[in-house]
């Protein structure tokens, strides 16, 4: 389906839509701008409903419930004020040095704001429409193959709530695979904000133009550093939880478990002590079929890679009823098996930037762990192998008010400065 004006057509009319889209947005892009409290006041209301549960018809999974709420909470009119306030602050507060001639700068949009949405988190996609709403952008969406209609019916009920921004707001459920389509989409586009893998951002690159802004948000790896304990018990017991809760499928979600030593034998005693603790954890968590079979299907070719190698000493792969740890000796940080398919490895502390810088541009969320006393070195040298996020162990995936994205303001990103004499 295609949503369109604020009506939804048939994909079978995606070419007759893409044909008209060019004059569309010519003719909004003529009047005048969309001012930015009739965003405010519309989110501020869509948000209101979220929360009295207007649309819990549309939000049948639990945990996707949990989502739109923290997501209702960031679209209330204080909260998007305050980040507006932290991400666009006034740029004339400045006084200019003597002698200097005082002009005007103001925010702009880029325009036409194309929306490449991955399929890991379902309310990102309109997340990601309604960053650009705020930046004043007309909002081109493409979904991800794995949206099952969410989307657009959740723009369809926000459209009657403010209809007058049906001219904003344009989704289509085109498949990565239609070049002509995805190149049509790109070719009136100023801005192309893409989510996804290394492969989608890639394919991105190859179809903008010269001149079009790419904002890449691709996928990254989380992980936990533990160097001693403040308290053992809780903060494994937190790890654990997170680890169950997210699943391991968000960007700031733990992939690898770092231990600061050199010993091996550290690693299996660790995986030893911790499995209990993270298949209790998983135990509670509701798999989909598919992730289950997933799971045991990754735990058996771990078994069976380790019966191919019987002159271990030690077991590289731990495995529990519901989840698995894996003893490696290399230091790299990689993708997990997810699903409760946690690496263990060796980092000791002199080495955390020389070996995390090898993956740099796939750093974000590290999960700490340490004595209070270490803490604060600990975290500098995290900083500088290129972490931007440095939480507790069981708050790595949380979310909090005016915080920057993969270190960067999104709403900087999709706008321009303009100068006015």
């Amino acid at each position: 389906m295609i949503l369109a004006n604020g009506a939804v057509y048939d994909t079978a009319k995606q070419q007759a839509l893409l044909d008209a889209l060019p004059g569309a947005l010519t003719r909004t892009l003529s009047g005048p701008p969309l001012p930015q409290g009739t965003v405010v006041e519309a989110l501020d209301r869509a948000a209101s409903l979220l929360e009295a549960g207007a649309y819990a018809e549309l939000l049948p999974d639990v945990q996707l419930q949990g989502a739109v709420s923290l997501a209702a909470r960031m679209l209330h009119r204080e909260a998007v004020t305050y980040r507006l306030q932290t991400e666009l602050p006034p740029l004339d507060a400045q006084v200019l040095p003597e002698g200097f001639t005082p002009h005007r700068r103001v925010y702009r949009p880029l325009g036409v704001l194309l929306h490449i949405a991955a399929g890991n988190m379902d309310v990102l996609p309109a997340y990601s429409v309604m960053e650009g709403l705020l930046t004043g952008n007309i909002n081109l969406l493409k979904l991800p193959q794995a949206d099952t209609g969410l989307t657009i019916r959740f723009f369809e009920a926000f459209l009657e709530l403010a209809p007058e921004l049906r001219d904003y707001i344009y989704v289509f459920d085109t498949p990565s695979t239609d070049l002509p389509a995805m190149q049509h989409l790109i070719s009136v586009s100023d801005g192309i904000a893409v989510w996804g893998s290394d492969a989608a951002v890639s394919a991105v690159r190859q179809l903008a133009p010269p001149g079009c802004r790419l904002i890449e948000w691709g996928h990254k790896l989380g992980f936990c550093y533990i160097s001693g304990y403040e308290d053992r018990t809780l903060e494994l017991s937190q790890l654990a939880a997170h680890i169950a809760a997210t699943q391991q499928l968000l960007c700031s979600s733990c992939q690898v478990i770092y231990l600061d030593t050199q010993d091996m034998v550290e690693v299996y005693d660790f995986c030893k002590a911790f499995l209990p603790v993270l298949d209790a954890a998983c135990a509670g968590i509701r798999q989909s079929p598919g992730a289950a079979a997933q799971s045991t299907l990754r735990r058996y070719t771990a078994f069976l890679e380790h019966t191919m190698a019987p002159e271990r000493e030690e077991p590289s792969v731990y495995r529990g009823r519901c989840s698995s740890l894996t003893a490696c000796e290399d230091a790299s940080l990689t993708l997990s098996g997810l699903y409760g398919n946690c690496l263990v490895k060796r980092l000791p502390s002199k080495d955390i930037v020389p070996v995390l810088r090898q993956t740099s541009r796939y750093l974000q969320t590290a999960g700490l762990i340490c004595e209070a006393s270490r803490r604060r070195a600990l975290t500098e040298s995290l900083l500088q192998s290129g972490v931007t996020r440095v939480m507790h162990a069981g708050d790595m995936s949380d979310t909090y008010l005016g915080e920057a994205h993969d270190g960067e303001y999104a709403l900087r990103r999709y706008v321009r400065i303009c100068d006015i004499s």
